[in-house]
């Protein structure tokens, strides 16, 4: 259950501070207007932006929860096991997404903005502000599904619902420390090492649903334990389940596990050590 929380904190608050980004990076072009009336009116759209944004990944969270919930209970094993493998699949795509178009984001951003300016429509500003916090809003969704799924458990709405408002709280507090400009912790190294935090999460969910796929008998694995730490690190309790959950660790893991986690990082590492196609053509 500690480790269930812990994701759904590191979860929301990652995706959070992404989405308060765009939409600061979106703010601080309207502050910087000089027309007091473009300001008050480039705001309310770009707020309404914003609720409008986080209302379509409400929606999208309760619809996502709806068909599992009308599902047999045999095809809501599969669904959810399929929930776990996209969110993974999913978390690495933002992970290099990120890496490829984050140093240009804010120039990206400004340049639509700017051509929202200049045909006198607010509406840029309402669409970029709703499709940003729709995206990582479901995104956030996909991601806490797949890892509440993988966990197995329910567990406490109570709990969950404290721990994604701790999320919340911890993302406004690093925002604001980001935006101080704080020697230790800037953007660019906040962004590296949740890409770690993110990319052994993904692991995680790969390996749990890869563990699914074999207990529903999609998939025939060789029986048979390669090894046994247990009674160094279990992969159960406080500490070895936080462990399990966050990087895939397994105490005692079988060769169908190993060769996925490591299939899992040789595509990672292949990914990272590829040239962007820009260096590629002038190479």
């Amino acid at each position: 259950m500690g480790s269930q929380l812990g994701n759904v904190v590191f979860i929301i608050w990652r995706e959070s501070v992404e989405a308060l980004l765009v939409v600061g990076i979106l703010n601080a072009w309207l502050q910087g207007q000089a027309d007091t009336g473009a300001r008050r009116s480039g705001r309310i759209y770009l707020w309404s932006g914003v609720a409008a944004g986080l209302v379509a990944a409400l929606a999208f969270g309760a619809l996502l929860l709806g068909f599992s919930e009308n599902l047999p209970e045999d095809a809501q094993e599969l669904y959810q096991t399929i929930a776990v493998l996209v969110a993974a699949v999913l978390i690495v795509q933002m992970v290099f997404w990120m890496r490829k178009n984050g140093r240009t984001l804010k120039r990206d951003l400004e340049g639509a903005l700017q051509n929202a300016a200049d045909r006198s429509s607010w509406w840029g500003v309402f669409f970029l502000a709703g499709i940003a916090v729709a995206r990582e809003g479901s995104e956030t969704v996909i991601f806490l599904y797949g890892t509440l799924s993988a966990a197995g458990t329910s567990g406490s709405a109570l709990a969950t619902a404290l721990a994604a408002l701790a999320g919340f709280a911890l993302a406004g507090a690093t925002y604001a420390l980001l935006q101080l400009g704080s020697r230790m912790l800037d953007w660019r190294t906040f962004f590296r090492i949740t890409e770690v935090m993110l990319l052994l999460l993904a692991a995680s969910l790969l390996v749990t649903g890869f563990d699914h796929l074999i207990s529903l008998g999609y998939i025939n694995a060789p029986a048979g334990k390669l090894w046994d730490t247990s009674a160094i690190l279990p992969d159960s309790g406080p500490i070895g389940g936080l462990v399990a959950a966050l990087t895939g660790y397994r105490a005692r893991p079988d060769l169908a596990e190993v060769l996925v986690y490591a299939a899992y990082w040789a595509g990672i590492y292949w990914l990272l050590s590829r040239k962007p196609a820009s260096v590629r053509k002038t190479a």
